[in-house]
Order: C-alpha cells, then structure tokens, then sequence
C-alpha cells in the first residue's frame, strides 16, 4: 500500500511525519530538527562506508537544481520508492517538501509500482527495479506512465538502456555521489552522445589521471575530486569512462573493466564482473567473474567465443572464475572481489 504525503496539505510539521512510514518519518523528524545538518554515510562502494554530516543548506541546494530542471511543483506527484536511509531517498524527500509536491511513498521493493495506480510525474530508481519492472507487462506499461525518471547507484546495461528508450519516458542516468547530496550532472537515455550534462552553474575539469573534478558554486564545499576517469567534451559535458581504482593494466595497456562489462552485457544472464589477475608476461590480465555455478566447459568455451568476437584484444578475459554468490555494499552494489 502506498502513502500519499502532502505536506501542503497538512498544517503542522508533526502532522506531515504523522502522515509518513516509519523510515521517511525519522527523516523528517531530522530534518525538521534545529540541527543544521542530517546523518549519511557514503555508499561504501570502494569499502566500509563512511559517515557524513550533510548539510541542509548544501541539500536544499541540489533539490532546488533537480526541481528547476525538471519543473517539480505543487502540481507534482511524485514516488519515493528508495530507503530514505541513502541518499537518493532523502532526497526525493526535500524536493517535495520545497517544491510542496504530492509524494507517494511505497516501501522499497524490485517491483516499486506495484500498488500504483495512476500516472506519476516523477521517480527516481536503481536498475534493479528498472530491469524487473521491464520484465512484467503490467509494471512496464506502469513505467510507461512515469513523465521523467531518473536512474542511479549503478550503470544500467546496454540492452536494458534499448528497452528503456522504447517507452514513452523521458529518463535519465544519474551521475553524482553522497558528497555532492545526489546528482550534478545527467545522461538523457537515447542519446548516442552518452554524455552527462552539468546541472545548474556545475561545471567540470580533469586531473592529471583524467578523473572528474566537479565544480559547484552551490554547495558549501566548491570543489569535490573524484576518481572517475572521463572523456572532457567541455566544461559542461563529458562521457563516463570507468573508475580509476578499477583499472587494469596490462603490458601498458589501460583497460577499464567498466567498458568491457558493457560490451559483453548482453552475452551473459547472470551477474558479472571484470576484474584484474595477476599476468606474468603483461602484469595484469583480464578475468571475468561470473555469479553462480561453473559452466560446462563446452558452454564456458562458447560464451568466450562470443566475447572474443565483441571486445578489443586487450579486453578478452585470460580467465573465468565463479562465486556462488556475489558480496554486496549496504547499497546494494556488487563487490568487485575474489
């Protein structure tokens, strides 16, 4: 069952947290505290997740470029169906509350439409919930009833990308992180470009390992240095190419496990990974981690047969191995370790 909170529609602020779940209650009871700050922690994607203090004012800010970019308000309608515990849920949160837009709140699930009724202006989602609602006819004619939907927290594949672009829905990559209180940039699904465009006055420079640097006069931190390397189109626009601490190196040759897993995406229907293993001859080499049971060597020869038709010579994997179940961050993002 979802719940509709309004907070325009209540007179007191105890009335709005009366009106919400639990989880999205003890946010508001944050925010609405004379704290100037609420408790996060970062998404723990590189290790153990760190806490944070984030700054209201910095929060207020970013949902005011979320909501000018995509004319959130008070005639909005909204779904929150991420924990309020990260932030992309607490987000959605403070864009309602400024923009005095109706939030339908629904506990947060692989099918998030499933009690949802009626058309919804917009949504944010993690590909695990984009990719089961594609698979039932019912949720995916619901996705189609979503105006704008913004996607994060991981890439979403290619194939899933196709699909995506087939629906009446203007959706949309996220690029942003827990530091910078959620997107500063975003990628318009369908657009072969592939490039991510600042939001607002964000504008971007690399470093000397062509990482992102990301400029935001909004914030109370101006300047945040991240280790995602990219292609600069300009100071307003660049393509994702991979994490720099994912990286392999094989005989000089920079590989991004990142660019291979997209290429390979649609050869494989269980979870994967390509990480690095030690190479005598080269230093490192590709491996492809694959989740579940080993498959038959016929079988494991096909799909490599396969792959070795779609990728460059430096990104064919050396290796397979197989984890009966793949670790996971508090997030839910795959950990890429043996």
């Amino acid at each position: 069952m979802e719940i509709r909170l309004n907070h325009t529609l209540c007179r007191t602020r105890s009335e709005v947290i009366a009106a919400a779940t639990p989880e999205v209650a003890d946010f508001l009871d944050e925010w609405f505290s004379p704290a100037g700050f609420v408790q996060g922690h970062t998404s723990g994607s590189t290790g153990e997740p760190k806490p944070l203090r984030l700054l209201k004012s910095d929060m207020e800010a970013s949902a005011r470029l979320t909501n000018d970019f995509f004319g959130i308000t008070s005639g909005t309608v909204m779904l929150l169906c991420l924990s309020p515990d990260y932030i992309a849920g607490k987000m959605m949160i403070v864009r309602a509350l400024l923009a005095g837009a109706d939030l339908l709140v629904v506990p947060p699930s692989s099918l998030p439409l499933a009690t949802i009724d009626e058309p919804v202006d917009f949504a944010a989602m993690v590909p695990a919930q984009v990719v089961e609602s594609l698979k039932r006819d019912v949720h995916r004619s619901k996705l189609s009833r979503i105006t704008s939907l913004i996607i994060g927290g991981a890439p979403l594949s290619s194939a899933t990308e196709a699909e995506l672009d087939t629906l009446p829905v203007c959706s949309y990559a996220t690029y942003g992180m827990t530091e910078t209180v959620s997107h500063v940039a975003l990628r318009r699904i369908g657009d072969p470009s592939m490039n991510y465009k600042a939001l607002g006055n964000v504008t971007f420079t690399a470093d000397e390992r062509e990482c992102l640097v990301i400029h935001a006069p909004h914030f109370s931190v101006r300047q945040f240095v991240t280790n995602d390397v990219v292609a600069l189109v300009d100071d307003r626009n660049f393509r994702w190419i991979g994490r720099y601490d994912h990286v392999i190196n094989s005989g000089g040759v920079k590989v991004f496990p990142e660019r291979v897993e997209q290429k390979i995406a649609a050869l494989l229907s269980r979870r994967f990974f390509i990480t690095a293993c030690a190479d005598e001859k080269w230093g490192e080499s590709v491996l492809l981690v694959i989740e579940g049971d080993a498959f038959p060597p016929d079988r494991e020869a096909d799909l490599l047969a396969r792959i070795r038709a779609v990728v460059d010579k430096y990104e064919y994997p050396h290796s397979v191995v197989y984890l009966p179940v793949f670790e996971e961050t508090s997030s839910g993002k795959v950990i890429r370790a043996l």
